[in-house]
């Protein structure tokens, strides 16, 4: 039989690179051997590795073993307490993963939204503060995700009446998954210093100039719909009534996740940690690589902006008006914010939103559920933060085995929504009642109005809206 690395284990091995060395090696110059033969040599080598040192061919893997050992960094035992909105609705993976952040040696506190549900290190909903660390895993892959939603002072009969002109809109002139336009539209963000500075940033400008106003796959979408405005919001002059509206849900693309992907690895071998926590490693903000990370994910952040920005004045040209208020906010990031006795705290909201006294913010429901724009009523207990949606009751896999497309379609119809593309693991149905969701959180925010979708363009299987 053919050696194994739980063979190198048994005999004393370490996890890591020094398996994989050891076994290339007996292949190349060792494979006459019996297994018996190779195991009785390679555990000379692990008993006394400085013995084999002068032999060339064994250089690699002596200086693997001869290495310091990775220190391990402990967990808390024990943990600050935190907030739980909607603790009845929220599954167990999600709150274990929360008790593991909690217990983090730089975490000073933290609180989970109703729309939490778990997702890799930090449960999506999570909002954690830290001590001068910041965690990529904690921001999330897609950095700075967003919404972005824009009223117009048009009547809202338009939905029906041009419907079909709205849906060319939508088609024409948006992008999804690995699509691109085939003339990107320039923007000042290209001038940015971090574009030249940071090494893994100016190796993705190419990517980015190609996806500049384009939309990610997944649950991403643009939506037109009708807005309610209940309470006036002063900070634009808009009063109550119903308006014209467009929603947009997107992040920062393939550079985003690019940033997120380099800066994990770095964390992950710069920050030992147990494997129930290895996603939570963080950069230490004093570092080079802590603040190369920072300036990255704001390029990332504000680039994702950029990214609406685009698709609004696109749909502004086709619709030959100007809005009268944008009203935006994004997750999957992390701030610096004061605590309440005044120090500085590094905030990552994964899947959840700024809530801090008067923040304006956007929480959708799915493709075929109202969502709500609210003001931030500032709760201490939460962070000062809110969900960033409705969140998910199932993993895409399991709505796709169980959502039957009929269902789909019916729920739609009797919502009044016109949908273009998407798949049933989009389906109204995988995602928790917005209005449950917006009811465990009414001490965070004020509610000013509602939006309800009416023609939704996503990215997905074409074929699934053909089905009757």
């Amino acid at each position: 039989m053919k050696l194994t690395g739980t063979d190198l284990k048994s005999i004393g091995f370490p996890e890591g690179k020094a398996i994989g060395i050891a076994l290339r090696m007996i292949e190349k110059h060792y494979a006459t051997l019996t297994k018996e033969e190779q195991i009785v040599w390679l555990q000379r080598i692990i008993t006394a590795p400085e013995v084999f040192s002068s032999e060339e061919k064994l250089s690699d893997l002596i200086n693997e073993l001869r290495k310091p050992a990775d220190t391990i960094i402990a967990l808390n035992k024990q943990s600050p307490s935190y907030s739980i909105y909607g603790a009845e609705a929220i599954e167990e993976g999600a709150l274990k993963q929360m008790a593991t952040a909690m217990k983090l040696p730089v975490t000073v506190a933290g609180a989970l939204m109703p729309d939490a549900h778990q997702g890799y290190g930090l449960p999506i909903g999570g909002v954690l503060a830290t001590n001068n660390a910041v965690i990529p895993y904690g921001v999330g892959v897609d950095i700075g995700c967003r919404m972005c939603l824009t009223l117009y002072d048009l009547p809202v009969t338009m939905l029906d009446e041009k419907k079909e002109e709205l849906k060319k809109m939508l088609i024409n002139n948006t992008q999804f998954g690995t699509a691109v336009f085939r003339h990107p539209k320039d923007h000042v963000i290209f001038q940015r210093a971090e574009f030249n500075d940071i090494k893994v940033v100016k190796d993705l400008k190419d990517r980015a100039w190609k996806q500049i106003g384009t939309s990610g796959g997944g649950n991403h979408f643009v939506e037109f719909g009708v807005v309610e405005i209940l309470s006036a919001v002063n900070e634009y002059y808009v009063l109550p009534g119903k308006y014209l509206a467009l929603l947009s849900h997107s992040g920062s693309r393939g550079m985003g996740a690019a940033i997120a992907a380099h800066y994990t690895k770095v964390a992950m071998e710069t920050c030992q940690l147990p494997q129930e926590a290895k996603h939570l490693a963080w950069l230490d903000l004093n570092t080079e690589a802590g603040q190369e990370y920072w300036l990255a994910m704001n390029l990332a952040g504000d680039y994702a902006s950029a990214c609406h920005h685009q698709i609004h004045e696109r749909m502004a040209i086709g619709l030959r008006a100007h809005p009268i208020a944008m009203i935006e906010n994004h997750h999957n990031f992390a701030w610096k914010e004061k605590d309440g006795q005044g120090n500085e705290v590094i905030v990552h909201r994964k899947g959840a939103t700024p809530a801090g006294k008067g923040v304006l913010g956007i929480i959708p429901g799915s493709m075929a559920t109202p969502g709500f724009i609210v003001r931030g009523k500032g709760m201490a207990s939460s962070i000062n933060s809110a969900s960033h949606g409705a969140g998910r009751t199932m993993s895409r896999t399991k709505a796709k085995e169980t959502i039957a497309p009929s269902t789909v379609n019916q729920f739609l119809k009797e919502a009044g929504v016109e949908l273009i593309g998407s798949g049933l693991d989009e389906a109204p149905m995988a995602y928790k009642d917005i209005h449950q969701v917006m009811d465990a959180q009414k001490e965070l925010v004020q509610v000013l109005g509602s939006f309800v979708p009416k023609i939704v363009r996503m990215c997905g299987d074409e074929r699934f809206k053909e089905v009757d």
